[in-house]
């Protein structure tokens, strides 16, 4: 089985956030940290990763991006 993903943000210290979907049409969020913070990767769901309270640049940067996907007639 293979993840499909897009990077959705990079942070200064090396961590990445991926939009994820598997074979299954599974989506999700994964979070690779950086390898002083131990280089684990963790995969979030999509909505805990947009739930209430979550504003880092990488939570606005998954937002733009589906806004992205909104047509603007």
């Amino acid at each position: 089985m293979s993840d499909h993903q897009r990077e959705i943000y990079h942070s200064e210290n090396g961590d990445r956030w991926l939009l994820c979907r598997n074979d299954n049409g599974r989506v999700f969020v994964l979070h690779k940290a950086n390898v002083p913070s131990g280089g684990m990767a963790t995969k979030i769901e999509l909505g805990d990763f947009l739930g209430g309270g979550k504003a880092g640049p990488e939570h606005q940067a998954l937002a733009r991006l589906i806004g992205s996907l909104v047509d603007r007639d």
